[in-house]
């Protein structure tokens, strides 16, 4: 296979210019099925890829060639449920008569219905301005990308099936952002857990109340993330994995953004999620992701709109977890039914703070169960019918646990 491949950028050399490639994003993995996986990578200048994978320990198995671009996408076909894979990806030496030393990753396909334990990472609100000189020309330190990347440190080390992004992955949408406020940082985390994000107002960019604002999200956030699942994706989707079904939400609309999906009872999403919450779910988890915070205590207030369209659904068919985002802080709810504590209702998380400021705490509610400003991200595990979420801050200690039982 080796011989193959060097024949192959050989015969290509001669045709390219003599500087070679360098990978200036990724490989990150994404759209993650039982079957199928994603990967995608940006170099420099235009070469072509080699893609070795397979199951692990054989991570050269299997071989895919990209061809010649910057932006790359290999989509692996053929991969069978519950498996641990391994890859490693080769762009040209500088002499362009061999590859560079690989990059290395893993990644896990989705789980079959009777296997009934998953892992995932969660954190959201990555995004935050870099700090700029003051009227006495000094920088203050920047001190959100400090917090990623000691999120991203800390994250690394925690064995996951992928990573949950509730929302605002940078603060201006712009995909040349992108890389200095999450894929930089987060490499690691990313280089083997597949990616999947609940959309938040800054991904529809600063102007999405103007009917100008229709390309923002491809031009940008679709050129770094897509998912292949549905009519709604990238903005609404969900998936199945174990004994859990995941369910992402785009609540934008409500926050201004006129491209956003409605969340009126009768759009095309709220007909969608009540399908994914009612349609072959019997003994499964329902975990919802969503960026506006229904219930809050924090900076960024409840979304009350959204909270009447939809906390009375969710009770009504019986959903276990509320992963929010937006408001920069961590906070847990009681379980929550008719507005009132009940070991019926559901359990809202905001996992906010990943790069912006964290905030103190704006008021008092009874349904506050735990409320800290830190950086932080959260390492959920479910063991059949009991799912643990444990939350840590930038320094990796642990500043909440919570467990729920399936009902």
């Amino acid at each position: 296979m080796r011989k193959t491949v060097f024949t192959f950028f050989a015969v290509c050399a001669a045709l390219l210019p003599a500087a070679a490639a360098q990978l200036v994003r990724g490989p990150y993995i994404e759209d993650p099925t039982q079957s199928t996986m994603v990967l995608r990578w940006q170099t420099d200048e235009d070469t072509p890829s080699w893609l070795e994978y397979g199951p692990v320990p054989r991570c050269n198995q299997l071989m895919t060639i990209t061809p010649s671009s910057t932006s790359h996408k290999a989509i692996l076909y053929g991969l069978v449920p519950n498996q641990d894979y391994c890859y490693r990806l080769y762009v040209y030496n500088q002499a362009k008569d061999g590859v560079q030393v690989p990059l290395e990753g893993s990644f896990r396909t989705l789980f079959s219905p009777e296997r009934k334990e998953v892992k995932f990472l969660a954190l959201g609100n990555t995004g935050a301005p870099q700090p700029v000189a003051g009227e006495d020309g000094i920088i203050p330190p920047d001190f959100a990308a400090e917090a990623r990347r000691a999120l991203a440190a800390r994250m690394k080390e925690k064995k996951a099936d992928f990573f949950i992004h509730t929302g605002n992955i940078t603060h201006s949408g712009l995909n040349a952002d992108a890389d200095r406020e999450f894929f930089t940082p987060f490499k690691e985390v990313l280089a083997r857990n597949p990616l999947l994000v609940a959309l938040g107002p800054n991904e529809y960019g600063p102007d999405r109340a103007q009917q100008s604002s229709k390309s923002f999200l491809r031009a940008n956030y679709s050129n770094f993330h897509s998912m292949s699942w549905g009519t709604g994706t990238p903005k609404y989707y969900t998936f199945d994995t174990a004994n859990a079904r995941f369910i992402f939400l785009d609540a934008n609309a409500i926050y201004g953004a006129v491209w956003a999906p409605s969340l009126e009872e009768d759009s095309a999403q709220m007909k969608w999620l009540k399908t994914a919450l009612t349609s072959n779910v019997e003994g499964k988890w329902k975990i919802v992701v969503i960026n506006a915070p229904l219930y809050s205590t924090g900076p960024i207030t409840p979304n009350n709109e959204a909270a009447s369209k939809l906390i009375k659904l969710f009770e009504n068919y019986k959903v276990n977890l509320v992963l929010q985002g937006n408001s920069p802080n961590y906070e847990r709810t009681f379980p929550m039914f008719r507005g009132e504590p009940n070991v019926r209702g559901v359990t809202y998380v905001t996992l906010g703070a990943a790069g912006l400021e964290p905030q103190k705490r704006i008021t008092g509610d009874s349904s506050t169960a735990r409320y800290v400003a830190a950086y932080h991200y959260a390492l959920g595990e479910i063991v059949d019918r009991k799912l643990t979420l444990k939350v840590f801050d930038q320094t990796d200690n642990q500043i909440d646990t919570i467990d729920i039982y399936l009902r």
